[in-house]
């Protein structure tokens, strides 16, 4: 067996530290709390209403986390488990809601549509290392108001994959839920078999809207996994030292935490967030940010040492084209979330600032995230004695490469990335036109959506979930949907 590469950022008594003293932030400080029913079910629970906000007992917090599963499994369209969330284990998948896409042809970046959604969903789907899908792209041709449902319409047509998602609004939920329930067969078999998260936000610092506390509440009810997405933003919205910020996070997870399990004790819920050390030069949210790594990977250790899976917004960059910084900051990042065993991992695809997606960057990510899963591999003892037989071998023949052992291993050993990232020689490199990796993506991004046909969904089906989006569209001004 090999090891696995892991760091560590605190020792024992310094995790058990900050989640006591998040416990006590709760307990003394308290949470802001929108929504009624939450309220109720807190106070229900012994927690008490001070100056608007709510102050939870750590006794009340202990019982939640003793409920909250250690192990979530995500499931593709044909009841097969694509993700295994817990322990160490790691998975990638694009990031959500980014509000534009990069155009090549225009050099910059634009309002997506719906026929960016879809090859979207459809590179994503002809992508291995991702294992799940997610509606990483706002479409900018259809009301607003149901822009949320509308993504997961086309995603659940356009891959097999589970999807993260989230909602925009408050009822978009039993729609959503109505459609993959449908996909999956019925609303039993999706609750065994969940084939989506759900994101849900608090807003730092310690607050909790009626939408994102809706959406923790209606998880729970229908045992679809909700995943926890805190955000504070070091010296702005928390305090500016990281370990502060991982304290305050822990605080804003425990108090989803808590709500979700009064809601429906054992309920799948993911520990996670999106973080950043906050740039004062700038006044922005660096997600490419060493530091901004590292408030990841250290939160990620405290949602292990409290026993549920963990999630982080990483492999991504801040840069606008896809150029040195988006594949500097994008490896930074899968390295660090894979050596801290985060269990889901959003971001591939992503620029500036989680607000834009590029199909071209998807490619090239990909084959960042297979290294970063060859890395948690390990170096593994093929065999014993470890070389010195193979060192007499290789003399005796003056050469490896005709070796029975190099035949056997090599593919095990090595990770070989598409051809997209380049390994051949100058004048290889020369004769096929010089080509940087933005080019060689962008032609792989057309050859892949040329040949990759998703998996058709039942006629049924896509009858029953177009005549629920079209119910929806309507009611906000909208006839016919998009081609």
């Amino acid at each position: 067996m090999a090891m696995i590469p892991r760091v560590t950022w605190f020792d024992e008594k310094t995790r058990k530290k900050i989640v006591d003293e998040a416990m006590e932030i709760l307990e003394k400080v308290g949470v802001f709390v929108e929504n009624d029913e939450a309220v109720e079910m807190l106070t229900g629970a012994g927690a008490k209403v001070e100056g608007g906000r709510v102050m939870i007992p750590t006794p009340v917090v202990e019982k939640a986390l003793e409920t909250a599963p250690s192990r979530i499994r995500l499931y593709d369209r044909h009841g097969e488990v694509a993700m295994d969330l817990g322990e160490d284990r790691i998975h990638f998948n694009p990031g959500s809601a980014a509000l534009r896409i990069f155009d090549p042809e225009l050099g910059d970046a634009r309002v997506p549509v719906t026929a960016d959604v879809i090859k979207y969903a459809r590179l994503t789907d002809a992508l291995p290392h991702y294992v799940a899908q997610s509606t990483g792209l706002i479409p900018g041709d259809v009301p607003e108001e149901v822009a949320d449902r509308y993504r997961v319409f086309l995603g659940l047509q356009n891959s097999i994959k589970p999807i993260v998602t989230g909602t925009f609004k408050v009822e978009a939920f039993k729609v959503m839920h109505e459609m993959l329930a449908a996909v999956s067969g019925n609303a039993d078999t999706l609750m065994e078999k969940p084939t989506a998260i759900f994101d849900c936000c608090p807003s730092p610092p310690l607050m909790w809207s009626d939408l994102t506390c809706q959406a923790l509440i209606d998880c729970a009810r229908t045992g679809l996994p909700a995943e926890l997405v805190s955000m504070p933003l070091t010296g702005a919205t928390s305090p500016v030292t990281l370990s502060g910020a991982v304290t305050q996070l822990c605080a804003e997870n425990l108090s989803g935490i808590t709500i979700h399990q009064l809601t429906r004790a054992g309920s799948p819920i993911i520990y996670g967030g999106s973080p950043a050390c906050f740039d004062m030069r700038k006044g922005t949210t660096p997600m490419g940010a060493i530091e901004t790594m590292m408030i990841d990977g250290a939160y990620a250790e405290i949602g292990k040492h409290l026993g549920v899976p963990t999630h982080a917004y990483m492999a991504l960059s801040d840069a606008k084209p896809v150029d040195y910084q988006a594949g500097m900051e994008t490896a930074m990042g899968a390295i660090v979330a894979a050596v801290s065993g985060v269990n889901n991992i959003s971001g591939p695809g992503m620029l500036d600032f989680e607000s834009c997606q590029s199909l071209e960057k998807l490619v090239l990510d990909h084959e960042i995230c297979g290294m970063a899963l060859r890395l948690t591999e390990g170096i593994e003892l093929r065999d014993d004695p470890i070389a010195m037989p193979l060192i007499e071998a290789g003399l005796a023949k003056k050469e490896f490469l005709s070796l029975p052992h190099t035949t056997k291993w090599y593919r095990k050993e090595a990770y070989f990335p598409d051809p997209v990232i380049e390994r051949g020689t100058l004048e290889e490199w020369r004769s096929k036109g010089r080509k940087d990796a933005a080019e060689r993506a962008r032609e792989r991004v057309d050859k892949l959506l040329a040949r990759h046909e998703p998996e058709a969904l039942d006629p049924a089906v896509v009858t029953h979930i177009t005549g629920l989006m079209e119910a929806e569209a309507r009611r906000y001004g909208l006839d016919k949907l998009p081609v």
